[in-house]
């Protein structure tokens, strides 16, 4: 697809790395192999990920290790009511001695940034994080501070408890490139994941140190920036990139629908199935890419009618019928 040879030997390469980085990251993340890939390919596509799951599955413990694999910087924001935006983006202070304001930066200058239960806090703190998702910068004080790169944004809610919470705003949540279902481990993976974490081990730490800091011997955020350089080039067909316009089209004319994906959806899906391809060592992307992505990328961006929630419909039941309705093209 107008590829030389050397950028086809690059997307192997880049294939190998980022399965290195799965099977690292399996090491302390068990039973979760495939929210930890739908993690990986939003940090490879330049998204941000909002995980839904209960308390005690792995959430912290996810960010950390996957901070620790390439060298990066990881901090963790517990949302609460009392949150103000300041806390999050920073606040700039009036220094006596100097007789000038100075900028404390505010964790979200770091790599990868856990909002956790982001919808504990009220709308204004939460718009904190518009700009930065977005843009990659913060305002403080009328000046603009970037961020540095690689930088994500993984906010976690519990979809159980909704006393007290927030819900997040339609352009809040199209902030984000997929939402994540985290469920609970088979048995066998619990199993596991309670033997690794008792043996020998005093309190409920969490133990990365075993984690290799290498990507392929000595990978640094810089390797993360060329991946995701890599998944950029990844050819899309016409035919495929149709059926991806088509399946966001059709969230908006879908029986039952209140509110369908917009642009942004479809835009997010090519570039995450970008990210797939490169995992798969591919430098193109198949409809299976599409399709295998669509849920994660479109189910947080649609909403149904009340006769069909009263019904007990849900998103990605609606979604499967959707896929299964729009013709994939033969590739």
């Amino acid at each position: 697809m107008g590829l030389d040879s050397q950028e086809l030997g690059s997307f192997e390469e880049a294939g190998r790395r980022t399965n290195e980085l799965l099977q690292e990251i399996g090491r302390v993340i068990i039973g979760q192999d495939e929210i930890v890939r739908q993690v990986l390919i939003c940090l490879l596509a330049g998204g941000h990920v909002l995980i839904e799951g209960v308390p005690g599955l792995g959430k912290t413990l996810l960010v950390r290790a996957l901070a620790h694999c390439f060298g990066g910087e990881s901090r963790r924001i517990q949302f609460t009511p009392d949150l103000m935006p300041s806390d999050v983006t920073g606040h700039a202070i009036f220094n006596m001695q100097q007789q000038l304001f100075e900028v404390r930066k505010g964790p979200v200058f770091t790599n990868l940034l856990l909002a956790d239960e982001i919808n504990r806090a009220p709308a204004k703190t939460q718009a904190a994080l518009l700009e930065v998702m977005q843009e990659r910068q913060v305002t403080i004080e009328g000046e603009s501070y970037s961020v540095a790169e690689p930088f994500m944004v993984l906010a976690t809610q519990n979809p159980i408890e909704q006393d007290g919470t927030y819900p997040l705003p339609e352009a809040q949540l199209d902030r984000f490139m997929m939402k994540t279902l985290m469920d609970y481990p088979t048995e066998s993976a619990e199993i596991e994941i309670v033997r690794k974490r008792t043996h020998k081990r005093i309190g409920d730490d969490l133990q990365i140190d075993d984690l290799e800091q290498d990507l392929n011997s000595h990978a640094h955020k810089e390797d993360i920036i060329t991946l995701r350089e890599i998944c950029a080039l990844v050819a899309v067909d016409e035919t495929v990139l149709d059926y991806a316009v088509r399946i966001a089209r059709e969230t908006r004319s879908r029986v039952g629908m209140l509110q369908g994906a917009g642009p942004r959806a479809t835009i997010a899906l090519v570039r995450s199935a970008r990210a797939n391809a490169v995992l798969e060592g591919r430098h193109f992307v198949t409809p299976d890419d599409v399709k295998q992505l669509a849920k994660p990328v479109l189910r947080h961006r649609i909403h149904l009618t009340p006769d069909l929630e009263i019904e007990g419909s849900t998103p990605d039941r609606i979604l499967d019928e959707l896929l299964d309705a729009v013709d994939a093209p033969r590739v």
